[in-house]
Formats: C-alpha cells, structure tokens, sequence
C-alpha cells in the first residue's frame, strides 16, 4: 500500500493531488470482495457513491474502473487537476447528467479550481472554452469528428493545445459521456438527494432481482404495445432479413448494419421518456454547453454521403487506438485496454442462456449493436443476429441509455427485462458503458491520427 507522506509536497499537476495519509493505489488485496473496493473509495473521496455501489456487484470490473479513474483524475498526466474535473464537468453537462456535474463541482474546487469558473463557459480560459465543440460532437454524433478540429485546437497560437493535453481531455470527455449513461441506465441520478451526494439505498442481495421488488408496477403503454408485437414482428425482420442477404452481393455486404439501424427507426425504436418529456433541472446545467439543441441523430440517416462507415479493420483499437493513446498519455492505453477486456470476461452464463445462446455471443451482439448505432462496422459480424439474440425492449433501452441517456428515468431500469437480476442488469449497463466510450475514442483517435500524417 502506499501512502503520501505528510514531509513531501508535490508540484501542482505533477503527482498525485491527496491530503497527507491518503491512500493512492487502487488495487490490490481481495478483488473479490466488494466491501475492500469500498472500503478504499471511502478512504480516497470520504463517502461511497452510488455508481460504486452499483459496481460492486461486479467487483474485478470496478478495481479496474477505479484505477483508470483514480489515475485520469489524479495522477501524473498534461492537464491540471482542476482543470480535469471542468472538463469532466463539461462532458456530464452535455446529457444534464446532475449527479456527476455536482460530484465534480465538489473536487474541482477541492483541487483549488477558481470559483468563478462554475459560473459558467463565459468565465472560463478560452484554450478550456475551445474544447467545447469536440466535446459535443464527441457526445452526440462522434462520427462527424474531423482531423480539422484537431489542427484548431492544436493551432490557435495563444491558447493552443498540446497533442498530449488534447488526448488526455478526449480520455475524459470520452470516460464522462459513457459514464453518465451508465448513472442513468442504473438509475443513480434519479437517486441523488437534496445534497448531491447521489447515494442510492442499500443494494440488494446478489441473487435477487432487483426489479422483483416491484412486479406490482405495469409497463408503459407503449412498452406493453411492443411486448404484445415482440414475437411477430421478430419473426417478420428475420425473415425479411434472410431474404435481402441472399441477394446482397459481397461487395455490398457491409450494408447491412445500415439496414438494422434503418430498422430500427422504421420500427419507432425511440428514446423512451416519462410522461411529460422534460429532463429535470436541465436549465441548472445550460451554462455549461452551448449548443443545447445538438444531440443524436441516427446514424442510417445521414444525409452527407462524405460521412463513411468506420471500418475497424481499417482503425481498430488493438491495432491503433491502443498504442497512439498509450504513446501520448503513458500507461493509459493498458488501464483502458484492461477495462475492456474486463468487461468482456465478465462471467454471464446464466443471462445468455436465458437468451438461448452463448455468452460471448450475447455479448458480442450488444456491443456491435451499440457500435453500429455510432456508424462502426466489423466485417466478420452478421448483423441479422442482432434481432435474433436482442428483444425489440432490450434494444429500445440500449437505443436510449446509449444516445439518450437524459431521457432515461429509473422506471424503465426496474421495469425492464423481468428475467433479468440486477446484477444482470448492471452487466448490460456496463457493456453500454465501455462500447461507447471505445467508440468515442476509435474516432477522437482516428481523426488525431490523421492529423498527424497530413
């Protein structure tokens, strides 16, 4: 274990920014147990959140989260401290993601940010202000990325950004936009108080589903209307898509993705909402974006054939992403790529089999559902599988979490996927989390990328 010294004073944003006695590494001991993992978040930020809480229900998967976090927020990097939380501050604001805006309100100012600059993007340092546009993008449409946005943000004379600080804010700007679908896929927004401390009540046992406690709630109208249709209708788009892949020659095969994704707005798969459609106290977080009114757009309806589907075999994460990342921000490639493979191997027999299938296959289908609605396409993938191993109430849930995470409510959580225990749950929600977040990085990184070889 080891600890700061209270003798040796750190240069500001050159180690690790703790109060003396405070315990710095993340991993270690029993990741098995999940009360050790709570145990040292109580020690580094005095309370237990509750996306921790969540979390814990699988705990080699939050020893990892909390590494990489622990070094994104804390640890030795290009950016300041504070300025790492305002940007983490910008990125939740953009889904009016309450919970994290308020967690890291809370340390900026502990890291010594200027007050003044939660006022608003009006009061802060045009080089943090510039970040906003890819910021944005990044959150809602990362296909429109281009190398020429990074030359902006590297080329603005005095308040230019380093290709190293540039990585490091897209890192957090890509963590915070996943992180916040994952808060609301779980329902920990909805759970924060008066205080904004955001804890949600004690969790429940492993092996009960967390929706049981509430079998006596009915599901929306027009989730009853979609159940009542499921089996038809998925009999109808198998089909279907049998017959169009036998005459899809093979150069144009990689059409297919676009298909589902067409599909699915054909077939109304829409960001679910509460009955009035607002998202609560947004307007409190409108200083903090500019541009309220951008936001997701399906992919499948694009209407400017320069935007072409990203290919991984062309830009794939293990094969570029991964190094890039790791040369200009050092050692943060191996925690991401950790993370990933984590969430990979997390064990989810018992789910898939109620699906009828293999496990990784399951998997597999939720994470290029979600990569094929931010435009990724693999090859080797047949996406007529999709409607095969996902439920139309599954997919409508992933839709929203994934690119409508604000219209998301704790309802729909504990209402969906009955079958399901929470823990289960928490799984897909995680999945969520680290397929989006890639994706966002495969297309921060490929447009640095470019930019760089021009």
């Amino acid at each position: 274990m080891i600890v700061c010294p209270q003798s040796v004073e750190h240069r500001r944003g050159s180690r690790c920014q703790r109060l003396p006695g405070q315990v710095v590494k993340m991993s270690g001991g029993d990741p098995e147990r999940p009360q050790f993992l709570f145990v040292k978040v109580l020690a580094s930020w005095g309370r237990l959140e509750a996306v921790t809480q969540q979390m814990g229900y699988h705990p080699q998967y939050l020893d990892s989260f909390l590494k990489t976090q622990h070094y994104l927020m804390h640890m030795d990097g290009p950016l300041p401290f504070d300025c790492r939380h305002y940007i983490a501050i910008m990125a939740a604001a953009r889904h009016q993601c309450r919970y994290l805006v308020n967690l890291h309100v809370l340390q900026f100012l502990r890291a010594g940010g200027d007050p003044q600059w939660l006022r608003g993007l009006d009061f802060i340092p045009p080089k943090l202000r510039n970040l906003n546009e890819i910021n944005k993008i990044l959150a809602h449409r990362p296909w429109l990325i281009t190398k020429e946005h990074i030359e902006k943000l590297l080329k603005i004379s005095e308040w230019s950004w380093s290709l190293a600080e540039l990585v490091h804010a897209v890192v957090l700007l890509a963590h915070c936009h996943a992180l916040a679908s994952f808060v609301f896929g779980c329902g920990c927004e909805q759970d924060e108080g008066p205080g904004g401390r955001g804890s949600l009540k004690p969790l429940s046992p492993g092996n009960q589903c967390f929706c049981e406690a509430t079998a006596g709630n009915g599901c929306s109208q027009e989730l009853l209307c979609i159940n009542r249709k499921r089996s038809l209708d998925s009999c109808m788009e198998l089909d279907s898509l049998r017959e169009r892949m036998q005459r899809i020659h093979v150069e144009t095969e990689g059409r297919e993705e676009m298909r589902l994704l067409q599909q699915d707005r054909e077939e109304g798969l829409s960001p679910l909402t509460d009955t009035d459609g607002e998202v609560t106290g947004a307007t409190n977080l409108a200083c903090y974006m500019q541009d309220p009114d951008f936001g997701y757009q399906d992919f499948a309806r694009r209407d400017d054939d320069q935007t072409q589907v990203f290919r991984v075999q062309d830009y794939s994460w293990e094969d570029h992403g991964f190094s890039l990342v790791n040369r200009l921000y050092s050692d943060i490639g191996h925690l991401l790529d950790e993370k990933f493979r984590m969430v990979d191997g997390l064990q989810s027999s018992a789910m898939a089999k109620r699906q009828g299938c293999e496990p990784s296959v399951f998997k597999r289908g939720i994470w290029n559902y979600i990569h094929c609605m931010f435009g990724i396409r693999y090859d080797d993938y047949d996406y007529a599988e999709v409607n095969q191993l996902l439920e139309r109430m599954l997919k409508v849930y992933i839709k929203t979490v994934t690119c409508y995470p604000e219209k998301t409510n704790s309802e729909m959580f504990d209402r969906f996927w009955k079958q399901f225990k929470h823990s289960e749950k928490v799984h897909v929600n995680l999945l969520i989390l680290e397929a989006r977040m890639q994706a966002e990085l495969l297309y921060a990184l490929q447009a640095i990328t470019q930019y760089m070889i021009s």
